[in-house]
């Protein structure tokens, strides 16, 4: 018999006590409430798929990170390492009883065995949000739109970068590359992490010395987002519908930037930057791309990406007939970390009154009282066990409660004592004044 097992976490993987998952939760909730003040609804898949599933168009890492294993029925399964392919498979199974253009949102856990570092771990939070049934220009502007609005309603100051997978392939027909597009665009995704002699080392191993400078000068394009343009559409050939997409996109959100209220003054004149070394690493993305920075951290990394993919569903489908989308995913994980970093976690307990259990015969008149309280959206927790008084004020200020209500012989009738903790005070009060400074 085992008299002894050690308590241990998965690297990768991390517990959270109340004051971190309060925290957790308000941030959702933030966000979900955005989502839903743009219409977009949500959904839920299993967090177990069939392998086949995950692994048809994921490409580059993702079948070395999955969680892939067979189940007591020898099925050959997998954990979901993003939302997105599991909605397009939910697409294809549900196209019949959805209504196109559908926006979506997805709040969940998703599970990658890649290296853990700040903000990045094997089991973490992704926010998904997606237009599919739509191949408009309209789409992919409200999804970067969603993207600001989002995080402008966190407090936080963004710019988003962009970029369009279908003008690098233009680019890399022009110069006789295309049958190496997907090893190439790989390789510049990569750019960040491992550097640009690295990176400029394996493209001369792929397209030769010479296409390898081009390419460099192609995703090392800078200035403003007109001079960015307009460089690397004179690489890829000229004028085409990706640059005026691009060219589209940015105008329209320089207009809504403008009119934004919700923006502060001081935040980016510019919220977009278009970025050439931008291809996100998964198969599946056809159109535009694009990463997001917070300002006062850039390099923490990317905490919302996504872009076009076309005809995604298709896979899952004998249709023939695509069906576009567009999405994006804010890394709750990694949001979170750069909150921490900025000092801008929020810090409110849910719960800001108890109510001291000073008879344990009168529960039920103290969850009365309490339910009172709640009728006022005034959220209130019970004590349950008779102890020193102290010792509760000394409990609820660990839960990081504000006041403690000490009821009287009659909890329902007569005035109640407010303890407020922070201060030190005890006030005798009607329940009705009560609940009007608690408000």
């Amino acid at each position: 018999m085992v008299e002894y097992i050690e308590p241990k976490v998965l690297k990768g993987f991390r517990d959270f006590l109340p004051s971190a998952e309060i925290v957790r939760r308000g941030l959702i909730e933030k966000i979900e409430n955005t989502f839903r003040f743009f219409g977009f609804v949500p959904i839920d898949t299993p967090a177990l798929e069939y392998a086949e599933i995950l692994l048809g168009k994921g490409g580059g890492e993702t079948e070395k990170q999955i969680y892939r294993f067979k189940d007591n029925g020898e099925r050959d399964v997998a954990l979901r390492f993003d939302l997105t392919v599991p909605f397009a498979r939910y697409v294809a199974l549900h196209k019949e009883e959805l209504t196109f253009p559908f926006k979506r949102y997805h709040i969940g856990k998703v599970w990658r065995g890649e290296n853990t570092q700040r903000g990045r771990y094997r089991e973490f939070t992704q926010c998904d949000f997606d237009i599919i049934g739509s191949d408009s220009a309209a789409a992919d502007f409200e999804i970067l739109y969603l993207i600001r609005t989002a995080l402008l309603n966190l407090g936080l100051d963004v710019t988003i970068h962009v970029n369009h997978r279908g003008l690098f392939n233009r680019f890399l027909s022009n110069i006789g590359q295309s049958e190496k597009s997907a090893d190439i665009l790989r390789t510049v995704d990569k750019l960040s992490k491992v550097g640009a002699e690295e990176t400029k080392k394996t493209l001369t191993e792929l397209a030769g010395e010479k296409n390898a400078e081009k390419i460099l000068e192609f995703i090392g394009a800078k200035g403003s987002f007109k001079e960015t343009l307009d460089h690397i559409t004179e690489l890829s050939g000229g004028d085409c519908p990706e640059s005026e997409l691009l060219a589209s996109l940015h105008r329209h959100m320089l207009e809504a930037a403008s009119l934004d209220e919700t923006a502060d003054e001081s935040k980016n004149a510019d919220p977009f930057v278009l970025a050439p070394s931008i291809t996100r690493g998964l198969d599946y993305y056809t159109g535009v791309v694009f990463e997001t920075f917070l300002n006062e951290l850039p390099d923490i990394g990317s905490i919302c990406s996504g872009g076009r993919y076309d005809n995604l569903a298709g896979l899952y489908s004998k249709d023939k007939d695509s069906i576009s989308g567009v999405g994006s995913s804010i890394g709750l994980d990694r949001l979170l970390a750069a909150l921490e970093s900025l000092n801008k976690l929020p810090t409110e307990n849910n719960c800001r009154v108890a109510i001291a259990c000073v008879d344990a015969d009168k529960s039920g008149q103290y969850q009365a009282l309490a339910g009172k309280l709640r009728q006022e959206g005034i959220p209130c927790e019970v004590f349950t066990d008779k102890i020193d008084l102290v010792k509760q004020f000394i409990i609820a200020e660990k839960k990081g409660l504000r006041y403690v209500i000490i009821p009287g012989d009659n909890p329902l009738g007569n005035n109640i004592t407010l303890r407020d903790l922070a201060e030190r005070r005890n006030a005798e009060v009607s329940i009705e004044e009560a609940v009007s400074k608690l408000k």
